[in-house]
C-alpha cells in the first residue's frame, strides 16, 4: 500500500482525499462494519499477550456482542504495572513509540504526578498519519475533494510539548509519515524550553513562512496581542542582513497601513491551515480568525485514544474517526449512577445507538495491537445530530463537552465544565490574564469560586465581576448540561477574588525553578488544589518541594 508521502510526491490528488478522508463517505452501517473488523483483529492480538488475558480474565470472546457483555470496563489502574512500567513483553503488540499524558487525575500507583503512558505501535502510527493528514487536508480546504494545499515538505511550527508527551509524539508522526517540516528542526526543537521553542519558530517564519499551525491557540492569541503592540516599533532596516524577513515585514506594514490598522499576522502570513485541540478553542475562534485570517480547526484527540474525531470544512460539529479504536459510548444518567455508587456497573451503547442531544462518557479499545480494553476515557461528548445534512456526511456529530470528574455542581443541580466558565470570564468584559475555579462551601450551601488575575486596573470590584459572570451563565440556556441557573437558583452561587498582578507569572516561574516540565507549569483551571492557590496568593504556604522528572523513553528508534 503507498504511503501518504508517496502520494504527495505523484500529486495524485483523489487517491489522497479517499486515504486520509474517505470516512467522512461512510454510512453508519459502513462505520459499524469497519468498527467490528477491526475489534475482532484487536482480540486475537489481545489473546495471544499477558496483557490481553489479564484484562479480559482469560476469556476469549469470539464476536462483538461477546466482547462487550464479558469484557469489564477499565480504566488506567488496570493496566498497572504493565503500562506505568513500560513492560514490552506484556503487550499485544510491540511499541514503536511510547508517549504520555500531563497527569493531573491522582488516582494512579505511580509517581510523578501520575502521568499515564500508553505505547503506539508501528500500524497505530501508520494509521495515525493517514488521519492526520486528513485533518491537515480538512484544515485547509474549502469544499469536499479539494487538497488542493497539500504537498510534500509542507513547513508547520513546532507549538507543543516535546517527546514524550502526546502532542510531540504527533508532532514527530507528522514528520515522518507526512513529510512534514518542523520549525524549528525536531532535534533543536526537543531541547528548548517552551517559550525558546515558540520564539524560534517564528523568527525561522519570518524568512522561510509556514503552512500549517497545531498547537496550543492560546500561544497564536497571545502572538498576535504582542504584535500589536510591539510591530510600530519595528526598525526594519535592522533586518537587511535578512532580505526574505525584510520583504515579509515591509509588506505586511504596507497591507495594514492601507487597511488603516496596526499589524495583523495574517499580514505578515498567509497560512493553509490552523489546528487546536481543547475547550480554548471555540473560546479564542474569533479572534484567531480575525488576527490570523483563518478559522481554528477543532480536533478531539487524547493520549489514551489518540485522534478520535474532527471538525470538516464548516468548522461546526466533529465527526468520529473509525479506524483507530473501538467507540463505545455510557450515556450521563448510567456514569452519574455509578459515580454515585461505583458498585453500579454502567451500561454502553454503540455509536448507531446513540441520540441526538444526549451527552456520554466515551469508552475506547485501542486497534492496531495497542492495548487499551473497554477503556473509559473521562472525557464526555454531546451528540448534536445524526448526520450533517449541508455536507452530504451520514454519521453522527458530535462536540466535547468536558470531562466527568473536571465539573462544578452548583446546588445539586448544575454542573460547570471548564468550557462554559471560561466562556463566562471571556464574555463578562473584563480583560484577564488567566483564572481559576473550584467548588467551595458557605455553610451549606455550594458555591463557584473564581479567582483572576486582571491584565489592567478597573473600577468593577469583585462582586460587580461575579455578577458579570453570573448573568453570562445565565445566557448559557443551551451550553449548561444541567439547566439553566436562572431557573434553578435564586441567589448568584459565584465570588470572585482577584489575584495580585503578576501571580500566574509568579506560578509559572516557580514551577519551573523546581523542575516541573511544561504541562504542569501553569495551574488547572478547574479545582485547583490549595497548594496551587497558595502559590497565585503568597503568603498562605510553605514553598513546594521540587518535582523529579524522568527521562523520556522511545522504543524501536
Amino acid at each position: 500500500m503507498p504511503t501518504v508521502k508517496e502520494i504527495l510526491r505523484t500529486g495524485r490528488r483523489e487517491e489522497l482525499w479517499q486515504m486520509c478522508c474517505g470516512f467522512l463517505d461512510l454510512n453508519i452501517e459502513q462505520f459499524m462494519s469497519i468498527q467490528n473488523r477491526l475489534l475482532l483483529e484487536q482480540i486475537e492480538l489481545l489473546n495471544q499477550s499477558n496483557l490481553g488475558k489479564k484484562i479480559m480474565g482469560g476469556l476469549v470472546p469470539q464476536n462483538v456482542d461477546a466482547f462487550r457483555k464479558r469484557v469489564p470496563l477499565t480504566t488506567y489502574k488496570d493496566y498497572c504495572p504493565e503500562l506505568s512500567e513500560r513492560q514490552e513483553s506484556q503487550l499485544p503488540g510491540k511499541p514503536l513509540y511510547w508517549q504520555h499524558s500531563s497527569g493531573r487525575s491522582n488516582a494512579y500507583p505511580f509517581k510523578w504526578e501520575d502521568t499515564k503512558w500508553v505505547p503506539l505501535t508501528q500500524e497505530y502510527i501508520r494509521e495515525s498519519g493517514k488521519i492526520g493528514t486528513g485533518i491537515a487536508i480538512l484544515a485547509s480546504c474549502k469544499k469536499k475533494g479539494d487538497v488542493s494545499a497539500m504537498k510534500e515538505g509542507l513547513k508547520y511550527i513546532y507549538a507543543v510539548a516535546p517527546r514524550p508527551y502526546t502532542s510531540g509524539t504527533y508532532a514527530c508522526i507528522a514528520c515522518e509519515e507526512i513529510g512534514g517540516v518542523s520549525l524549528p528542526s525536531l532535534e533543536v526543537a526537543q531541547n528548548l524550553e517552551f517559550e525558546e521553542r515558540l520564539a524560534s519558530s517564528f523568527k525561522l517564519a519570518l524568512s522561510e513562512g509556514f503552512d500549517f499551525y497545531f498547537g496550543m491557540t492560546l500561544a497564536l492569541v497571545a502572538i498576535g496581542e504582542r504584535m500589536n503592540q510591539q510591530m510600530g516599533k519595528v526598525n526594519v532596516a535592522s533586518l537587511a542582513s535578512h532580505p526574505k524577513a525584510l520583504a515579509r515585514v515591509a509588506g505586511a506594514l504596507l497591507k495594514s497601513k492601507l487597511a488603516g490598522r496596526k499589524i495583523l499576522p495574517k499580514d505578515l502570513w498567509n497560512i493553509r491551515g490552523i489546528m487546536g485541540s481543547g475547550s480554548d478553542v471555540e473560546i479564542f475562534r474569533d479572534v484567531i480568525k480575525r488576527n490570523w485570517g483563518k478559522d481554528t480547526l477543532d480536533v478531539f484527540c487524547s493520549t489514551e485514544a489518540g485522534l478520535v474525531a474532527t471538525q470538516t470544512w464548516d468548522f461546526g460539529s466533529m465527526t468520529f474517526v473509525p479506524s483507530l479504536n473501538f467507540l463505545e459510548f455510557i450515556p450521563e444518567a448510567e456514569y452519574l449512577r455509578n459515580k454515585a455508587d461505583n458498585s453500579y456497573t454502567p451500561h454502553a451503547l454503540l455509536l448507531n445507538e446513540v441520540r441526538p442531544g444526549e451527552k456520554y462518557e466515551l469508552v475506547i479499545t485501542n486497534f492496531h495491537g495497542s492495548p487499551l480494553v473497554r477503556y473509559r476515557t473521562g472525557d464526555v461528548v454531546k451528540i448534536t445530530s445524526l448526520s450533517n445534512a449541508k455536507l452530504h456526511i451520514e454519521l453522527p456529530q458530535m462536540v466535547v463537552e468536558g470531562r466527568v470528574d473536571y465539573t462544578n455542581a452548583i446546588g445539586g443541580f448544575i454542573r460547570l465544565t471548564e468550557k462554559i466558565i471560561w466562556q463566562a470570564v471571556s464574555k463578562a468584559e473584563v480583560p484577564y490574564v488567566d483564572w481559576v475555579a473550584r467548588k467551595e462551601y458557605k455553610g451549606k450551601d455550594a458555591m463557584l469560586h473564581v479567582f483572576i488575575e486582571l491584565k489592567e486596573t478597573t473600577k468593577l470590584v469583585e462582586s460587580d465581576i461575579a455578577h458579570n459572570i453570573f448573568l453570562q451563565l445565565r445566557e448559557m440556556d443551551d451550553g449548561l448540561p444541567y439547566g439553566n441557573v436562572q431557573n434553578v437558583l435564586d441567589a448568584e452561587p459565584i465570588e470572585v477574588t482577584l489575584l495580585p498582578k503578576g501571580a500566574f507569572e509568579h506560578y509559572y516561574s516557580l514551577r519551573k525553578s523546581l523542575g516541573a516540565d511544561l504541562a504542569h507549569l501553569k495551574p488547572p483551571h478547574i479545582n485547583p488544589t490549595d497548594k496551587d492557590l497558595a502559590i497565585l496568593i503568597p503568603g498562605i504556604a510553605e514553598t513546594p518541594t521540587p518535582i523529579s522528572t524522568p527521562v523520556g523513553i522511545a522504543s524501536g528508534k
